[in-house]
């Protein structure tokens, strides 16, 4: 496995591997959910390239982005035993090099609503930093969590618009047995906060059962999630909502596609969540 800092190296690198090719796109601090994209990506593809950057312009100035974990030793290991041909490593000036105003930013449609409101310049950091690392890699296929459905949806957006010739694919969200979503945010958590995290899967699975029971009503199915947070004292809901999961603006009319979508703050935590009503993403 190759591990490389410049984009010419990695270019380099990139033409000399058998194709169909597969990239994984991480910020580090690697967990199962991340191995299962590793996983997809390695089943499909004869070549895989996997990144590890911590990408400053998706976080705003109070978030966390000093103190997000970064793991680069035991991050190589997990992907050298997933079979990674090679790494893709940059440091911030390789990205973003000394006057560097050049940016991919999603007006309209998904990019509206939930996160885009809550963190405002968070999707055009993401859309610039994936639009940059398919250009450098150049990739068939990128594989990318359904955990975050936004941002996915955000990714979909933008190679569609700029004709990126690649297939993004979307990988299920892997889980803890007591049903928490994995996420490298997950370390920050107490034991307290970690077992108070549970409130966003019950609240989807709250969301998931109403639709099951054939309720349809928008309103009733969201009442019944803030219900689960209301009964949580460690959660602050930051919102629960039932989206399109194209578009990402407010769904009308429920189908089994329809994401039921959940943020809170555990503590000084901050945790996302989705699933589909009908059970499975698209």
């Amino acid at each position: 496995m190759q591990v490389l800092h410049s984009v010419n190296e990695l270019r380099a690198a990139v033409a000399r591997l058998p194709r169909p090719l597969g990239l994984v796109p991480t910020m580090g601090a690697l967990h199962a959910g991340h191995m299962a994209l590793m996983t997809a990506s390695t089943a499909d593809n004869r070549s895989t390239v996997a990144s590890i950057y911590v990408n400053p312009s998706q976080f705003g100035p109070r978030e966390d982005l000093s103190r997000y974990p970064r793991t680069l030793e035991a991050d190589l290991a997990k992907l050298e035993a997933a079979a990674a041909d090679l790494v893709f490593a940059p440091e911030t000036p390789e990205m973003y090099p000394p006057g560097f105003v050049s940016w991919v930013s999603v007006e309209g449609p998904p990019a509206e609503r939930l996160e885009a409101e809550r963190r405002p310049g968070h999707f055009r950091g993401v859309a610039t930093i994936v639009a940059k690392l398919l250009l450098q890699v150049g990739p068939d296929v990128a594989y990318f969590g359904q955990k975050d459905a936004q941002q996915l949806a955000v990714v979909r957006r933008v190679v569609t618009d700029l004709n990126i010739p690649v297939r993004i694919v979307g990988v299920p969200t892997v889980r803890e047995p007591d049903g928490l979503a994995l996420s490298s945010r997950n370390v920050y958590l107490s034991p307290a906060e970690r077992r108070a995290a549970t409130v966003l899967s019950r609240a989807l699975r709250t969301a998931q059962a109403r639709y099951a029971a054939g309720e349809r009503d928008p309103e009733a199915i969201l009442q019944s999630m803030a219900a689960e947070f209301r009964a949580e004292p460690l959660a602050d809901l930051d919102y629960a909502d039932l989206a399109d999961p194209d578009t990402f603006q407010p769904a009308v009319q429920l189908d089994d596609r329809t994401l039921a979508l959940v943020a809170c703050r555990i503590g000084a935590t901050r945790l996302i969540d989705n699933t589909a009503l009908g059970g499975t993403h698209s």
